[in-house]
């Protein structure tokens, strides 16, 4: 969608006053007049903007690689990369590779034979499979000696880095870094290095930190439990209904034979995006890039998201019973960004969900005082066919169920009435407002070039936003939400509390 939601947590970051002196829609020609944009003959895109208020840069690589794009048999080795990409290479992060490589081979044969032993499972050699745990223990304590720890983040603190970081998400994986703008020589050394000489090191024990992330914050947690519930029963053929992170027998059957393979067939120039905002010379910054980036072979094309959700014929319901407070999520399933429709609900959420101007907010949390807390949002991704979410929580003595139908009373109400023309207006110059404040940094600048040259095509989706929503009509939502907002259409996940009575 236009990303209002996307990008909700990282308004905290951007002051506004980028264009302050340009007229109003100044923001948007400004834009488009000031990114300069470069392909390297690998493939590798380069999207620029000179900011000279400070000596600094923010430096964000975008590559095209997400969990929609794994295969079955490698799902959450997205999530484990941007783990093990901090880990260095053949130079950082090593006392000597040269010693270390042989013991990393040892390492992984292995650690390829006990995968193997416990697939068997109940077959398996309980013998075996602890004499292998015991090697492979020895063998990491072996090659911890010539760790060096966080060493690319030492280098970048040393000068003058900050934010230094990675995420990953369905439709896509980005690091990310600020620094001193007489430093980006130094982050192009780095992460062309990271890019041709990764070393996977420590991959096993990395793996452990992720399957006890997996325990901590998604199956141990009721509200994320009962969230990747809902998004794996929405979506049953296509991929966006797999968690990021992989189940937990996904992650357990990773090696780093697997995650290399994927890494040097996918995580290449032409996979890339690469954002650079700030105190820079965007011709010296070309030249700089091509010379440490220039040379990196293209990787393989990304195999296409073949899968398809189908249609859904009728109400899905999810309830899950926990020691928590109850909880409820609705989700339509909805268009990817491309779909002229995207602009309408983004209009819709702005209506119903966002902040406490909006008719969820004014109605359930202040009028009736049934939920204390409500929103609606976008998920799990944008590249493909997504869903519009409602997320309550039910104040109490009331249940989740009478949340549940004021909310659903709401969306009928917007079918049948047309929108207001005054709040209409109001809210396209929210949009426009908090247009100018995403763009207030030099990170969250370069975070919406990648993101949008990434899942919509071109950055150029941002500078034409605006003029689309402004088109869209009353009559425009109420078609979409006659043709969404059906019983059909929908899946409801609630939880209920143990020893209480199913709503």
């Amino acid at each position: 969608m236009g990303r209002i939601i996307l990008f909700a947590a990282m308004l905290c970051l951007f002051s506004p006053g980028l264009y302050a002196a340009e007229p109003s829609n100044g923001p948007r020609k400004g834009l488009e007049d000031k990114v300069v944009e470069h392909t390297m003959k690998n493939g590798m895109k380069l999207l620029m903007v000179e900011r000279h208020t400070s000596p600094t840069v923010s430096a964000w690589i975008r590559f095209k690689v997400g969990s929609v794009d794994e295969r079955s048999d490698e799902r959450g080795i997205a999530h484990l990369l941007e783990h093990m990409l901090f880990k260095g290479t053949t130079t950082l992060g090593t006392k000597d590779y040269a010693a270390e490589k042989p013991i990393l081979d040892k390492i992984e044969e292995t650690a390829q034979s006990l995968t193997l032993e416990k697939t068997k499972r109940d077959k398996s050699d309980k013998v075996k499979v602890a004499e292998l745990e015991k090697k492979l223990a020895g063998l990491e304590t072996d090659a911890s000696k010539y760790v060096i720890k966080d060493e690319f983040f030492e280098l970048y603190s040393k000068n003058g880095g900050v934010g230094y970081n990675a995420f990953t998400s369905r439709d896509g994986t980005t690091y990310l870094i600020s620094l001193p703008s007489n430093k980006l020589e130094l982050w192009a050394a780095i992460e062309s290095d990271r890019l041709q000489n990764a070393v996977l090191r420590e991959f096993y024990t990395e793996r452990s930190v992720v399957m006890e992330e997996r325990r901590r914050s998604y199956d141990a947690d009721p509200e994320s439990k009962l969230w990747e519930t809902f998004v794996a029963s929405s979506f049953l053929a296509h991929p966006y209904g797999q968690p990021t992170i992989g189940w937990m027998s996904d992650i357990q059957n990773l090696t780093r034979t697997k995650a290399e393979q994927f890494f040097h067939s996918y995580y290449a120039p032409n996979n890339a995006i690469v954002a650079i905002v700030g105190d820079i010379d965007s011709k010296a910054t070309i030249a700089m890039v091509e010379r440490y980036f220039g040379a990196i072979k293209p990787g393989k094309t990304l195999p296409p998201v073949t899968a398809e959700e189908p249609q859904q014929a009728g109400e899905r319901r999810i309830e899950m019973l926990a020691e928590a407070e109850p909880t409820l999520i609705i989700g339509f399933h909805k268009p990817a960004i491309s779909n002229p429709d995207d602009y309408v609900f983004d209009v819709i959420n702005m209506i119903l969900g966002s902040g406490r101007t909006s008719r969820f907010y004014k109605k359930l949390v202040v009028e009736k005082q049934i939920a204390t807390d409500i929103g609606a949002f976008d998920a799990p991704g944008s590249r493909f066919p997504n869903l519009f979410v409602i997320s309550a929580t039910p104040r109490s003595p009331h249940t989740a169920r009478e949340v549940e139908e004021a909310l659903l009373a709401e969306l009928e109400l917007l079918k049948n009435e047309p929108v207001d023309a005054r709040d209409l207006q109001r809210i396209l110059n929210k949009i426009e407002y908090e247009e100018a404040r995403r763009m207030g940094t030099n990170g969250g600048l370069a975070r919406n070039l990648t993101e949008y040259e990434a899942v919509a095509g071109s950055w150029r989706y941002m500078t034409e936003y605006r003029d689309k929503v402004t088109k869209v009509t009353p009559a425009d939502i109420q078609r979409v939400a006659r043709e969404y907002f059906t019983r059909e259409n929908r899946t409801v996940g609630f939880i209920t509390k143990k020893g209480g009575e199913s709503k």
